[in-house]
């Protein structure tokens, strides 16, 4: 069982910048890829971005250039470097993991981009 807990969420001006954290516990030792989700209220759930244990990443096109994942793997940590928000990036972001047949997902974090 893997347990993720996300961080950094809050309200923020148009062109602000935000750093999302998901720390994960329990059985992580074999989690091969790490990112974030997100939804907004009536819309579609996406991907935003992923990263993997080569370190290699895909990011959504909405986001490409103003958001970058990283990883700490001795923490145990993701991180979501948001710059540049937009009001349009409002919405409630999720932390996911996977392993070898299993998906796990955190709680959510509210991100508001508003003046």
């Amino acid at each position: 069982q893997v347990q993720l807990v996300e961080s950094g969420g809050g309200l923020v001006q148009p062109g602000g910048s935000l750093r999302l954290s998901c720390a994960a516990s329990g059985s992580i030792f074999s989690i091969y890829a790490m990112g974030w989700y997100r939804q907004a209220p009536g819309k579609q759930r996406e991907l935003v971005a992923v990263i993997r244990t080569g370190r290699s990443t895909n990011y959504a096109d909405s986001v490409k250039g103003r958001f970058t994942i990283s990883r700490d793997n001795a923490k145990n940590t993701v991180y979501l470097q948001m710059n540049s928000l937009k009001p349009e990036d409002t919405a409630v972001y999720y932390c996911y993991a996977a392993n070898l047949g299993n998906d796990y997902w955190g709680q959510g974090t509210q991100v508001t981009v508003s003046s």
